[in-house]
């Protein structure tokens, strides 16, 4: 319950940041950051993510004691790819080359994608290692330095330079804070492997392509975004996006935090055949909590934009998160629920299939549509794209003979999120605002809760009453 917790708390953390960042820099200066901030992603994913998913796979505390090298490798790996990155920034600086983004600017991007990279990297040591406590710690000093740092530069300077130099130096901050607990004391650098870093890289390669594709989806849009339509139209596009995808990614990573570590502590345990059982039942779980998650944030959306979304991007915001909301929840399914079963198997190159599928129904959708004068044409491709891939992975997964959910689960969480539409529906009728989204949140979580608690969805009820007895 304490990294639940612990979610939460970065869930709302990220959301408040978030939106005060775009209120304090304009949609102007909000694309600028938003678009270095998806660069820097795409680095990071390049560069580190596939240390974070050796962590996550390989690395436990039985592993800790009795395999120190394993840390040592990961360690001197993540070194020495962020010592070649900041160096490659600052000549690329002193060049003074100019792209879409200042050279500073974009430099910045890539001491974001090593700061957010040192971040990750450890949260998933931690994940593995099922500290709870120190997991806590480690996202609360980051959002707090966030609040202070990101918030702080984009309030005092309204600047996308200075606000993302906040984030890098917030995210950095909470690992060098807790460097002493993060730390295994066996993990002498000597004991780093060559070897042992291929085989982890090997595995993890065709995740991190897919990655990078996916990623690629959404920086490709809000570059054309920009060059067609200007940075406040990237500003608009991207706060809808990044909200979005921050509260499903948050929902998403809630339950793979727990989920996928118990499917990798039974093959650890009992073997593959019962890892794979575990998948399944996770897919069920995720679908369940997932939908209706969309669902629920579509119907309270008027009553969100008019809260918490700063004045100058209403109108614009509840547009593009309606458009692109399908299309995150396809990206959520497939990231914490279908992956999961071609990482258990170290089978992962379908990934890659499915994400040059849907990069290629993005462009085209984007070439088919006729051009408008705003970014709807951006959206419908992206959800297009994600939506493609999530049907090209189910299909690999078919074929490879995916353990799957009871059909019962699926339907009954779709017909629970489908009552729970019927009764929120006509709530969207009333003055959005705090009174009108608690109603709705009060009577959808009343309708669905009461469905699933009936008819035990995916098992949840059950892993309700296991939790309040234990």
């Amino acid at each position: 319950m304490k990294v639940l917790a612990a979610f939460l708390v970065n869930t709302l953390f990220n959301f408040a940041i978030g939106l005060l960042v775009a209120l304090f820099l304009g949609p102007d200066q909000f694309g600028r950051f938003a678009l270095a901030l998806a660069v820097g992603m795409v680095a990071q994913t390049v560069a580190f993510e596939w240390i974070r998913l050796a962590a996550i796979r390989f690395y436990s505390q039985r592993s800790r004691a009795e395999r120190p090298e394993l840390r040592a490798t990961l360690d001197v790996a993540f070194a020495a790819i962020s010592f070649a990155i900041a160096a490659a920034s600052v000549i690329f600086i002193l060049t003074g080359l100019d792209f879409t983004l200042t050279p500073m600017l974009l430099a910045l991007a890539f001491f974001a994608a090593i700061a957010n990279g040192l971040f990750d990297y450890h949260t998933a040591l931690v994940r593995a290692r099922f500290d709870d406590g120190l997991y806590g710690r480690l996202v609360i000093t980051k959002n707090i330095a966030a609040l202070f740092l990101t918030v702080g530069g984009a309030f005092f300077f309204h600047s996308a330079v200075m606000t993302l130099a906040g984030a890098c130096i917030s995210m950095a901050s909470s690992v060098l804070f807790a460097r002493r607990s993060l730390s295994d004391d066996n993990a002498h650098l000597r004991l780093a492997k060559f070897p042992l870093a291929y085989e982890y890289a090997r595995y993890s390669m065709p995740i991190v392509a897919a990655n990078v594709l996916y990623l690629s989806i959404p920086l490709a849009n809000r570059a054309m975004i920009s060059s067609t339509y200007g940075f406040a139209e990237t500003g608009q596009f991207s706060l809808a996006y990044d909200i979005g995808t921050r509260l499903i990614a948050a929902v998403g990573s809630a339950l793979d935090v727990l989920l996928f570590q118990i499917a990798v502590r039974a093959e650890e345990t009992h073997g593959r055949e019962k890892a794979h059982e575990q998948v399944a039942r996770n897919m069920a779980t995720v679908f369940a909590i997932l939908l209706p998650a969309a669902a629920g944030l579509w119907l309270i959306l008027p009553s969100i934009e008019a809260i918490v979304v700063p004045q100058a991007f209403r109108g614009p915001f509840s547009y593009y998160l309606t458009l692109l909301l399908p299309g995150l929840l396809c990206f959520g399914f497939m990231n914490f629920a279908i992956n999961a079963f071609f990482q258990i198997g170290k089978k992962t190159s379908a990934l890659i299939a499915a994400a040059v599928v849907g990069l290629a129904v993005n462009f085209l959708l984007v070439l088919v549509q006729p051009k408008t004068g705003d970014a709807a044409r951006f959206a419908i491709a992206q959800t297009g794209a994600f939506a493609s891939a999530m049907v090209v992975l189910i299909v690999f997964a078919v074929m490879s003979g995916a353990r799957w959910p009871r059909a019962r689960d699926f339907l009954l969480a779709a017909l629970a999120t489908g009552l729970m539409i019927a009764a929120v529906y006509p709530l969207r009728s009333l003055t959005p605002g705090v009174t009108t989204c608690l109603l709705q949140v009060l009577v959808g979580g009343a309708v669905f809760g009461g469905c699933a608690l009936a008819f035990n969805i995916a098992n949840l009820r059950s892993a309700l009453l296991k939790a309040l007895n234990r």
